[in-house]
């Protein structure tokens, strides 16, 4: 399949788990969802590993980057980013989701030694100014739930280009699928003694039907197919080229959410939103 099909694919299901994210957490317990979704893709995975890899390839070598990115993946990208969707808004979610590019840049430029080029400077520049617009749309109130939120799915990026630039290397060596289920499944049981507590001060049994259809999309949508979309993508490309689809995302959610959630758009979110994808597509030029 065309690797832009493939990334188009991804973006659509990602630009949707704003969306549902933003809708289940009003109602179930962040952490709780967080252990619910990591359970259900877990299982879902494991039995496709089994029947499609058999046994764990992972060198010795590589197990404690593995468990590195594992720790990215669920305890830190996935908790951080429900439980800041739990006070901020969808399109905030996934405008915030779009300065991935600009981070893989750093990323790359630190870890990797990737050279930067002054347009990638400036253009990293334009984008986490964009951001900064949204993230203080209120006004300076670091007490603020709203505040609070946007910082968390912030933090929740980072963790996400990290998992990006870091994995490319066990990419390369086992698989998009192999090493993409292995991060969720040990994600999982890394996240499991909080997922656990969780549940005595939240009770999944009183979770509706419609939530445990959203439940359904995060884990089986996005941790599964999104996640290995995401992981293929970048065994194929570089990290930067493939995170830079993460700008259709705002575009995508926007739209959603104004059509299903009823949700008004700003001046200030507009003019941010236009800042912070202006300084992405400025980290792209040669």
């Amino acid at each position: 399949m065309n690797i832009y099909i493939i990334m188009a694919v991804q973006q659509l299901i990602a630009s949707g788990t704003h969306l549902v994210a933003k809708t289940v957490t009003q109602q179930v317990d962040p952490s709780a969802l967080t252990f619910l979704r990591g359970v259900v893709s877990s299982a879902a995975l494991s039995a496709i590993f089994y029947v499609r890899e058999r046994r764990v390839r992972i060198r010795r070598s590589d197990v404690p980057l593995l468990l590195w990115l594992s720790l990215l993946a669920i305890p830190v990208n996935q908790f951080l980013y429900l439980y800041g969707m739990k006070f901020t808004l969808a399109a905030n979610g996934a405008l915030l989701y779009a300065t991935t590019p600009a981070f893989v840049l750093v990323f790359s430029r630190l870890l990797l030694g990737e050279p930067m080029t002054l347009s990638k400077v400036l253009g990293v520049t334009v984008a986490f100014a964009g951001v900064s617009i949204v993230i203080f749309e209120r006004g300076v109130d670091f007490s603020s739930s709203y505040f609070h939120g946007n910082m968390m799915i912030l933090l929740a990026v980072v963790a996400w280009a990290l998992y990006g630039v870091q994995g490319k290397r066990l990419i390369t060596s086992y698989g998009a699928f192999h090493v993409s289920a292995l991060t969720i499944i040990l994600g999982t049981a890394l996240f499991a003694p909080l997922g656990l507590a969780s549940l005595t001060w939240f009770d999944p049994r009183g979770i509706a039907g419609s939530d445990w259809l959203g439940i359904g999309y995060l884990s089986l949508g996005t941790s599964v197919v999104g996640y290995v979309l995401w992981y293929y993508a970048l065994g194929r490309f570089d990290a930067t080229r493939v995170a830079v689809f993460a700008n259709a995302q705002p575009i995508l959610t926007t739209v959603l959410a104004v059509l299903l959630l009823g949700q008004s758009i700003t001046g200030t979110f507009v003019i941010g939103g236009t800042v912070t994808i202006a300084g992405v597509l400025l980290t792209q030029r040669r």
